[in-house]
């Protein structure tokens, strides 16, 4: 008769951690990974394309620059960092990768100018990520508390 009850106990609890105990883990640790994630993209900052001609033994040609602002300056320049560029003719020169990037370093230095920046619109998107978190927080506080 033991044995009987030691698998009916061991039946039961075996059913409550499979069906109730490991699912809200495995859930917990999705919600966590999930909120970093928008903690991340709302930390990111605020990105832009920079515009500018650049002149070379009578050839020309438009460097286009994808940048992140990481610093204003009260005299309206903008501390970046350049995520990428390229040039509008390739023919006007062929580095790509890193090196197009040291030599856009060097051409246009840390600092560009903030009006000349054409910043790419994250308002909405921030709000919908801000919107987000808010409705995982709700979901976490009624599951787990």
């Amino acid at each position: 008769m033991a044995i009987f009850w030691t698998f009916l106990i061991a039946a039961i609890l075996g059913y409550i951690v499979g069906h109730y105990i490991v699912p809200n883990r495995h859930l917990r640790k999705a919600l966590q990974d999930v909120r970093e994630k928008c903690v991340v993209a709302l930390e990111e900052g605020n990105k832009g394309v920079y515009k500018t001609i650049v002149a070379d033994n009578g050839k020309s040609s438009e460097l286009v620059v994808e940048v992140r602002e990481l610093a204003v300056t009260k005299t309206g320049q903008v501390k970046v960092e350049y995520l990428s560029a390229y040039y509008k003719n390739p023919e006007f020169r062929t580095k790509k990768g890193e090196a197009l990037l040291k030599e856009v370093h060097g051409l246009l230095g840390e600092y560009l100018p903030l009006n000349e920046v054409e910043w790419y619109e994250t308002t909405e998107r921030h709000e919908n990520i801000k919107k987000y978190l808010n409705s995982l927080d709700l979901i976490n506080h009624n599951l787990f508390r």
